[in-house]
């Protein structure tokens, strides 16, 4: 493939990725209401969803979703359930006494769960790569799929290099706010909402 396309493709990539939308907010609300930690973890777990974009989009998969309603819609409700779980579970620990904030479901390994299942579970971001990845391929330049693994390994890449940025702004930001006697209640609160309001986008989202 020529570097002028690739030079495009990695231009396009960071332009979407700085794009506001569900991902940053989702980062930004987790970073401030949970530290650095938990939005690198929550990041790359969403970054790591790539990889089952791509290889849906490679092998034809995503076009299931495009094509039929019901799996879309299956996927979409599962997605929104599982963004009102966490909206639950950030009110539940605005509740809690902030000793007990740091507990177990604030691991590492369970938050790059939840982004991971976040990013899977969209099925917008299924079928934007479905619809963005095959412009920059051509049969001219070798195998199409394995052209699109190259290209979702590429905007995977850069996708974790904006988000962790992202994560640490937001985090740094947020340990400054959560030093604040009753600020991490709020910040819990305010999570739960913003993860309430993705839930009802993604629930109200048509093909």
């Amino acid at each position: 493939m020529p570097l002028r396309d690739l030079a495009y493709f990695l231009a396009a990539s960071v332009a979407l990725s700085l794009a506001p939308g569900p991902d940053n907010l989702f980062v930004l609300a987790l970073g401030i209401s949970r530290g650095r930690r938990a939005a690198v973890a929550a990041a790359w777990g969403m970054c790591s969803g790539i990889t089952v974009h791509t290889t849906a989009a490679a092998l034809g998969i995503s076009a299931l979703l495009r094509s039929s309603a019901l799996a879309f819609a299956a996927l979409k409700y599962s997605g929104a359930a599982y963004l009102l779980y966490l909206a639950w579970e950030a009110v539940h620990a605005s509740r809690s006494a902030p000793a007990a904030q740091t507990h177990a479901g604030s691991t590492a390994a369970t938050l790059f769960r939840r982004g991971l299942a976040m990013n899977v579970l969209n099925p917008k971001v299924a079928l934007f790569f479905l619809a963005f990845l095959p412009q920059f391929a051509s049969p001219a330049f070798g195998s199409v799929p394995v052209q699109l693994f190259l290209l979702g390994a590429l905007f995977m890449v850069q996708a974790t290099i904006v988000f962790t940025a992202l994560a640490l702004f937001a985090g740094t930001a947020g340990t400054h706010l959560l030093a604040r006697p009753g600020m991490s209640q709020w910040l819990n609160r305010a999570a739960a909402c913003i993860f309430a309001a993705l839930a009802l986008r993604l629930a109200l989202t048509s093909r």
